[in-house]
């Protein structure tokens, strides 16, 4: 059971959109993707408690973080085999930990914390809040997307993870982002 948390080796460079939710990282994820000609890793928490949500009427609880991080490392593992050189991924399990910590008081599931800490990318590009707030039935706390945006770059920091802030309207974190990778693939 534990395997279904932990990612299979490849020799793909690994690039995560990471940040709180409403500031653009999907988007990003599939222009990315595009621009790349590869394959990017979709959210699966959007997936599941969106189809929560519209059968129950019910938000995300402590009991939906290990489904949701065994849906996403199994989407990063199935999809990775679709990719050549880069994969682009919507998302992480370090990303569900901090969600996990801002909506549980602080709490992690031992399990995900390890393969969240384990699980390994090359770059993150954490996206700033400086976009505006839209709201959907799952996003929530649009007061807090400061703090919230100090909890994502400070676990970034704790952990040792490589990454770069984007800034700026869609076009300008497009042509940050293609900027940073082309210099990680060493295209520029």
């Amino acid at each position: 059971m534990e395997t279904a948390y932990k990612q299979k080796p490849t020799n793909l460079v690994k690039v995560v959109l990471f940040g709180p939710e409403s500031t653009g990282k999907t988007t990003l994820a599939q222009e990315l993707a595009k621009h790349y000609n590869t394959t990017w890793v979709p959210e699966y928490a959007r997936e599941y408690l969106q189809r929560k949500w519209d059968q129950e009427k019910k938000v995300c609880e402590l009991s939906d973080l290990l489904p949701i991080a065994r849906g996403q490392v199994h989407l990063e593992n199935t999809l990775s085999e679709q990719a050549e050189q880069l994969l682009i991924c919507d998302t992480d399990l370090l990303e569900t930990k901090v969600y996990s910590e801002i909506y549980f008081n602080d709490y992690c599931d031992p399990m995900l914390e390890r393969y969240a800490l384990e699980n390994t990318y090359d770059l993150y590009l954490l996206t700033n809040i400086d976009i505006p707030w839209e709201k959907d039935d799952l996003r929530d706390r649009p007061d807090e997307r400061e703090t919230i945006f100090e909890k994502f770059k400070a676990s970034l920091e704790e952990y040792g993870r490589n990454f770069v802030i984007l800034k700026g309207d869609r076009d300008q974190r497009f042509t940050q982002s293609i900027s940073i990778i082309n210099q990680y693939l060493d295209l520029s």
